[in-house]
């Protein structure tokens, strides 16, 4: 018997979005396995209550395509080379995942067949329907677009009712919390706002997909607890961009 989505949650079906950087922990680059368990137990949580699960890692934890460039690589080359770390994040938390008994799938948008599979959309689909979490990786398989706009491209692509964005902060402020004791945090904000403001929820390609499609992103802290669980409850402490 299939699993039934918990009545109290808010949505069937999301996309999460990490940094790479999430799982470095206090490291200054790779991963830190402690970490990666910690937010794989966090998307088991939500997977627990019957939610279906697309998840996009960065890869700015192993290498970051636009400081390549900004040191003399070519950018095609680095973009490529960022991709690949992407993959390497997306087969740590699958691992991470399944160690819990979670089934999880790797989707490459560059081939790779003897690692993950390939990005076929209907394929993917169907991996959602029977409760598998399908980690997208490689970003959009092309240079010059960032895991943000990779993130949102499947989450419209595999008709997903929300972007969940896990940082390092509780929502969207109005400037660097870390840095002015006197940031404002918002409940909520429009797209034309962020895109305007320029505040740094995701760049704008991802951002103008999404409102182009009307489809919310959810900005909350990953270093919390129960965080993304809560907020599919309707509860918790976030920022939601929409239209």
């Amino acid at each position: 018997m299939s699993e039934v989505a918990d009545p109290r949650t808010t949505y069937k079906r999301v996309m999460l979005k990490i940094s790479g950087e999430a799982l470095m922990g206090d490291q200054g680059y790779g991963l830190h396995p402690p970490t990666v368990a910690r937010i794989a137990q966090e998307v088991k949580s939500v997977h627990d209550m019957g939610v279906e699960i697309c998840m996009v890692i960065g890869g700015g934890n192993i290498f970051r395509g636009l400081q390549g460039s900004a040191q003399g690589m070519e950018r095609t080359t680095a973009d490529y080379m960022g991709m690949l770390a992407t993959v390497m994040n997306a087969l740590a938390m699958q691992a991470a995942l399944e160690d819990l008994g979670v089934f999880t799938r790797v989707i490459s948008a560059i081939p790779m067949d003897q690692v993950c599979e390939p990005y076929i959309r209907r394929r993917a689909v169907r991996h959602l329907e029977k409760k598998r979490v399908c980690i997208f990786a490689a970003g959009t398989g092309n240079p010059y677009f960032t895991t943000d706009t990779a993130a949102t491209l499947r989450a419209n692509e595999m008709a997903c009712e929300a972007i969940f964005k896990g940082t390092k902060v509780d929502g969207v402020y109005d400037k660097d919390p870390k840095k002015h004791s006197d940031a404002t945090r918002f409940d909520t904000i429009s797209f034309d706002d962020v895109l305007v403001k320029h505040l740094q929820v995701m760049d704008a390609s991802a951002i103008a997909l999404a409102r182009d499609n009307h489809l919310p992103i959810i900005v909350f802290s990953l270093d919390e607890p129960g965080g993304f669980s809560g907020i599919l409850r309707g509860e918790g402490t976030y920022t939601r961009v929409s239209d």
